[in-house]
């Protein structure tokens, strides 16, 4: 049985509930059990902001999760509240580009993305969070990226049609980053 239990955290703003709905939304397409389950602060930008999902083959009794197979820190704070909830061999993203800290666990894998200056070199730091997207999927293969390639094309349409382009590259950026 294949069960993802992830969780995204960073501040608002930095599109983490819009990384987590696109999973959720990707999850469902192909067809698997999904749940997603937001939370952020009351001050929205700036606050705190967090979500999780969880991707199965088979239904899912609860949308709480207590140990998660992968976190994904893009600022300290998160770093710090949820390491500790990663089960052991679980996967820790971690945001270099805002977080110098080193994580404390030995027993979980950890992938280093500088995700906020690879965004700046792809021409908008906003895209972060898509860069951290593409690492992810590569790495954990939660779902096809050709999910999230067409997710991102509906995202992205209409009046948001001029942020495609670099929403893609950014997602390829996060594919490409070596471990």
């Amino acid at each position: 049985m294949t069960v993802h239990k992830m969780i995204f955290a960073g501040f608002g703003g930095q599109g983490i509930l819009l990384i987590g709905q696109m999973l959720a939304y990707a999850g469902m397409r192909e067809g698997r059990e999904v749940t997603f389950l937001p939370s952020y602060g009351p001050e929205m930008r700036g606050g705190t902001a967090n979500c999780t999902v969880i991707i199965s083959d088979h239904p899912i009794s609860c949308p709480i999760i207590d140990k998660a197979s992968c976190v994904v820190a893009m600022n300290l704070p998160s770093l710090l509240k949820f390491e500790s909830m990663i089960e052991p061999g679980g996967k820790l993203f971690i945001n270099t580009s805002l977080i110098e800290a080193e994580p404390a666990r030995k027993d979980i894998e950890v992938y280093k993305v500088g995700a906020t200056e690879a965004a700046k070199a792809e021409g908008n730091e906003k895209v972060a969070n898509i860069v951290m997207l593409g690492a992810v999927i590569e790495q954990t293969g939660v779902v096809n990226a050709e999910s999230i390639k067409k997710l991102l094309g509906e995202t992205f349409s209409g009046t948001k049609a001029s942020l495609l382009k670099i929403n893609e590259g950014a997602f390829e950026t996060g594919r490409k980053i070596t471990f």
